[in-house]
């Protein structure tokens, strides 16, 4: 439970850089608002023909007693609005990343020199920030893939449809926010990969926290230069973890945040 407040707390000192770096911080919402409108639409649209969708998929309980036509009819459009929101949010940081990187880069930027005194001099241009935004958005897919299949679960499947949609999603965001900061210092994915399987639960705390923080109305775009500060953090946090702590250590440590 430690590491899960850590990673979370992360988030909060990504709050607390407004303070430091408001006009970077202000900048950073110009993509998010963009790409809040588009997956904003997306989502209403569905919304507004979530009915039939349910008619559609639930067509095989018309036969069946009024009372467990209605509960199969709930559940599906539960499943469909869990399966989406996790898909939205997704896709959302993946389309803000794609389209923002002139922005995040400059707030990331900002990060390392208030952190470490310097900017790593690794490739992090907007070709691979637009090919991150695209990984995302694929993960996203599977994620909300893998929260449908769970809520199709008897009697608590949309319960845990949310769970486990918040959880995972967490992951993919900690994932795909921290790579920013950690090409920059040579780290190739297999090795992004074994650090962060490393800090699990604090990667998770991070995105967890982060995605409640999308589901607020108008969250989304005034939490992502937040989340771009804390996903730094994280990076630093894992990168400084002394030896037989997740079992990572690198030479490029950075002040605790």
């Amino acid at each position: 439970m430690n590491e899960l407040a850590h990673g979370a707390r992360l988030l909060l000192h990504g709050w607390a850089f407004w303070r430091r770096r408001p006009t970077a911080m202000a900048w950073g919402l110009v993509p998010a608002a963009i790409a809040g409108l588009l997956v904003v639409g997306v989502l209403v649209v569905l919304v507004l023909n979530l009915d039939r969708l349910g008619d559609t998929l639930t067509g095989f309980a018309d036969t069946w007693p009024a009372v467990w036509q209605g509960v199969v009819d709930l559940a599906v459009k539960a499943l469909l609005l869990a399966a989406a929101v996790v898909l939205v949010v997704v896709s959302f940081t993946g389309l803000t990343l794609a389209i923002g990187e002139p922005f995040y880069d400059r707030i990331w930027r900002a990060v390392e020199v208030a952190e470490t005194g310097e900017v790593p001099s690794g490739d992090t241009g907007f070709w691979r920030g637009a090919v991150d935004g695209l990984v995302m958005v694929l993960r996203g897919l599977a994620v909300a893939v893998v929260a449908g299949l769970v809520g199709l679960v008897p009697l608590v499947g949309t319960v845990l449809g949310w769970v486990v949609g918040v959880l995972l999603t967490g992951w993919v965001l900690a994932h795909e926010l921290t790579t920013r900061a950690l090409i920059a210092r040579g780290i190739d994915r297999s090795e992004r990969n074994r650090l962060l399987r490393a800090h699990r639960l604090r990667a998770v705390g991070f995105g967890a926290a982060t995605q409640l923080c999308f589901l607020v109305p108008g969250g989304a775009v005034a939490t992502m230069p937040a989340a771009v500060v804390g996903s730094t953090l994280l990076a630093h946090s894992m990168l400084r973890a002394p030896a037989g702590e997740g079992g990572a250590t690198h030479g490029t440590a950075a002040a605790d945040a």
